[in-house]
């Protein structure tokens, strides 16, 4: 369910989460003042500067736990990239044990698979 965030652009998930943000603050100011009527005004009132330091800690470990799950999915990508790599490189190093026809025919399928990936992938 929460993987639509994560597969965003970072502008598009900073923007998710700034509005998310200001819309939490925002139906926060909005039930304290519905609620801030009357005698309970005044107390309403000296709450409110209160609320502005768990909404910041909330919102610093909302973008830090996203960036982080970000960080890992980065890293398992790298990791993913580079053990094809490394598997491509060991079947060229392999095709020269096969000289003629056979080498020619296993570097044009890796060729044309690098070709693919980049292309498509």
């Amino acid at each position: 369910m929460r993987d639509w965030l994560h597969n965003l652009p970072i502008a598009w998930m900073t923007l998710a989460a700034f509005a998310a943000t200001y819309l939490l603050t925002a139906v926060i100011f909005a039930v304290v003042n519905l609620l801030a009527r009357g005698e309970r005004a005044r107390v309403f009132k000296s709450i409110s500067p209160g609320m502005l330091p768990p909404l910041g800690i909330l919102f610093g470990l909302f973008v830090a736990f996203t960036a982080s799950e970000v960080w890992s999915d980065i890293d398992r990508a790298n990791a993913a990239v580079n053990r094809e790599a490394g598997a491509l490189g060991a079947i060229e190093i392999l095709a020269t044990g096969f000289p003629g026809e056979p080498e020619a025919h296993m570097r044009n399928l890796i060729s044309r698979y690098i070709q693919e990936a980049a292309t498509e992938e």
